[in-house]
C-alpha cells in the first residue's frame, strides 16, 4: 500500500493539466481514489485513511475470522452457579456478614446439632403437611431451612438473608464475632429447652456447654467457697504465650487475694488473705477455645489485634486440666476460625473445617470453598496475608501433629470416640424442609434455563449478524463498472456493531456543499 501523501499526489495530479470545464467522471473517481485496490486482510494494523477501499479498520479481522460465540453475549454461563457433585455449599456475604458465615459453616458440620435442628418442631410445623405451603419465621426455623439448603441445594452458594434478617443484624456493620457466637448458642439453648423431646432439650448443653467453678480458699481457716459457672467457650489470653497448653494453664492458674484485694471469709467473719483458681469440672462434646486476639490498649483507648503466633495440637488431651477425670477427655481438632487483617474493628473472617464423614479439610470463604490437599489442615496461605511491616514476625517451626497461626481467633475441638457409627452421620432432611429446598432448586433450574435461552438467542442473533456482515464484505469494495455509494466510515462502524442502534445517514452536509459549488 502506497503512503498516504503519495496517494494524495496521484489522486490530484490531473488537476494541474485539466480545465474545470473538461473534468470528467473518471477525474472525480481518481480524486476520490475509487480505483485504488483494497488492502489485503491482515496487512494493515488500522484502516488506511488514504484508501476508501481499506476495510481492515472497521473490524474485518473480527468479522471475517473465526467465530467466538462469547463475543455475541455478556451473559455468564448459569452452570457456573451450579453445585458440583460431592462438594459443599457456600454462603453469600451480605456486606459485613463473613463472621456469621464462618460460624454457620462450623455449626452445620456439627452433625449432632444438625440432626437436632431437623427434629425441632413447633406448633406451625406440627399442623402442617407436605402439600401445604410453609415458610420459616422464627430464628430456629430459618436455621433449619438454611441447614437443609446447605445439605441438598443445587446452588454453589446460597443467600442467608432470611436468618440474618430474623436475627436483626446490620449487614453493613461487622459485629463482635465472639459475642454473636455466645448469644446465638444461648438463644438456641433457650428455644430447644422448651421442646417436648428430652433429647432436644439438652443438645446445646451437651454439645457446647461445660462447667467450671471459681474456688476461693481462705488462708486462715482453709474454708473453700466454690462459685459454679457455665461456659460455651474458654476465653484464653495469648499474650506472652507460645502454645495452647500455656494459655490453658494460665487460665486455670492460682491467683493470690491479698492487701486491698483480700477476701471476706464467712467462717472467719473478716477479710483474710486467700487464693482463687478455676477448677474445670465437666467438658462439652465440642470444646471451643476463644483466643483473645482483640485486647484493650490503654494508650490509645481502643481495641487492638495481637498478631502473636500460637501453636495448637491436632489431638488435645484435657485430662491434666480436668478435676476428677471421670469422662473421656481426648479431643481432635475439627475447625479453626481465622481473622484476616491488622485491625480489631475490621478485617475478614474465614473458617477451616474438617468434614466429619471423610476427615478432609475445607476452607470456607463465604461463596468460595476450597478442599485442602491430602487430609491435613493447611494454614500457610492464611499466614502469608500481607499486613503492616510492624506486625510481621517470623513464623516458628511447628512440631509434627501441631499447627501454628497468628490469625486464628477460635479453635474448635471435638471429643474423640472409639467407634463412629456411619449410619448416625447420614440423615435425611425432613419432608417439609425438603419441599422448600425442592422449590428453591426448581427456581434455580428455571433461572438456568432462562439464562441459557437468552445466551442462545444472543448467539443466534450474533451468528446471523456475522453472516450478514460477511455478505456485505463481499460487496465492498465496488467492482469496475458497477454503481456505488459513499457511506461515512463512522456510520458504517456503528452499523456493523449494532444495526438497530444507529440513525439514518445524514447527507445534508454534502448536499449543501454541492449546491454551493453550482
Amino acid at each position: 500500500m502506497a503512503p498516504r501523501l503519495q496517494l494524495e499526489k496521484d489522486a490530484w495530479r490531473w488537476a494541474e493539466m485539466v480545465k474545470p470545464e473538461d473534468i470528467t467522471h473518471e477525474h472525480i473517481e481518481l480524486a476520490y481514489r475509487i480505483a485504488v485496490l483494497a488492502c489485503k486482510r491482515g496487512t494493515c494494523r488500522r484502516n488506511c485513511k488514504g484508501n476508501p477501499n481499506c476495510l481492515v479498520g472497521i473490524g474485518e479481522q473480527s468479522w471475517l475470522g473465526e467465530i467466538d460465540e462469547n463475543a455475541f453475549h455478556n451473559i455468564d454461563d448459569p452452570n457456573s452457579e451450579r453445585r458440583d457433585k460431592n462438594t459443599f455449599v457456600g454462603l453469600t456475604n451480605l456486606g459485613a456478614t463473613c463472621y456469621v458465615n464462618t460460624f454457620l459453616q462450623v455449626w452445620f458440620h456439627n452433625l449432632e446439632l444438625r440432626r437436632a435442628l431437623y427434629r425441632f418442631q413447633n406448633s406451625r410445623a406440627e399442623g402442617h403437611n407436605t402439600d401445604s405451603d410453609y415458610e420459616p419465621r422464627t430464628i430456629c426455623e430459618h436455621l433449619q431451612y438454611l441447614f437443609a439448603l446447605l445439605q441438598n441445594s443445587n446452588r454453589r452458594y446460597i443467600d442467608p438473608s432470611g436468618l440474618v434478617k430474623a436475627l436483626g443484624l446490620d449487614t453493613g456493620q461487622q459485629q463482635d464475632a465472639q459475642e454473636f457466637s455466645k448469644l446465638f448458642l444461648s438463644l438456641l439453648e433457650d428455644t430447644l429447652s422448651k421442646q417436648k423431646d428430652p433429647n432436644l432439650q439438652n443438645v446445646i448443653q451437651q454439645q457446647f456447654c461445660g462447667q467450671f467453678s471459681y474456688v476461693t480458699v481462705c488462708n486462715q481457716c482453709g474454708r473453700e467457697s466454690p462459685l459454679p459457672s457455665r461456659f460455651y467457650e474458654l476465653e484464653l489470653n495469648i499474650q506472652g504465650h507460645k502454645n495452647l497448653t500455656e494459655c490453658v494453664t494460665e487460665f486455670l492458674k492460682e491467683e493470690k487475694l491479698e492487701g486491698d484485694n483480700c477476701y471476706y471469709c464467712e467462717s472467719c467473719q473478716s477479710k483474710q488473705n486467700a487464693t482463687r483458681r478455676i477448677k474445670l469440672q465437666s467438658l462439652p462434646r465440642t470444646l471451643n477455645f476463644q483466643l483473645m486476639r482483640f485486647v484493650f490498649d490503654r494508650q490509645s483507648s481502643h481495641k487492638k489485634k495481637l498478631n502473636t503466633f500460637i501453636s495448637f495440637p491436632e489431638v488435645l488431651d484435657m485430662g491434666p486440666f480436668l478435676e476428677g477425670k471421670e469422662e473421656e477427655c481426648t479431643y481432635e481438632l475439627s475447625a479453626v476460625l481465622i481473622h484476616r487483617g491488622v485491625s480489631a474493628y475490621s478485617g475478614h473472617y474465614i473458617a477451616h473445617v474438617r468434614d466429619a464423614h471423610t476427615n478432609d479439610w475445607y476452607k470456607f470463604n463465604d461463596e468460595e470453598i476450597e478442599k485442602m490437599e491430602g487430609k491435613k489442615l493447611q494454614l500457610g496461605i492464611e499466614e502469608d496475608i500481607a499486613e503492616t511491616a510492624k506486625s510481621q514476625t517470623r513464623k516458628p517451626k511447628c512440631s509434627k501433629g501441631y499447627h501454628c497461626s497468628r490469625n486464628a481467633y477460635m479453635l474448635v475441638y471435638k471429643r474423640q470416640t472409639e467407634e463412629i457409627d456411619q449410619t448416625e452421620t447420614i440423615f435425611e432432611v425432613p419432608a417439609f424442609l425438603q419441599k422448600l429446598v425442592d422449590q428453591d432448586n426448581k427456581k434455580f433450574e428455571e433461572w438456568c434455563n432462562e439464562m441459557a435461552d437468552m445466551r442462545k438467542q444472543s448467539v443466534d442473533k450474533g451468528k446471523a449478524k456475522h453472516e450478514e456482515v460477511k455478505e456485505l464484505y463481499e460487496l465492498l469494495p465496488t467492482e469496475d463498472g458497477l454503481s456505488y455509494e459513499f457511506v461515512p466510515l463512522e456510520w458504517l462502524k456503528k452499523w456493523l456493531d449494532d444495526s438497530t442502534a444507529i440513525k439514518e445517514i445524514d447527507n445534508s452536509q454534502f448536499l449543501n456543499i454541492a449546491l454551493a459549488t453550482k
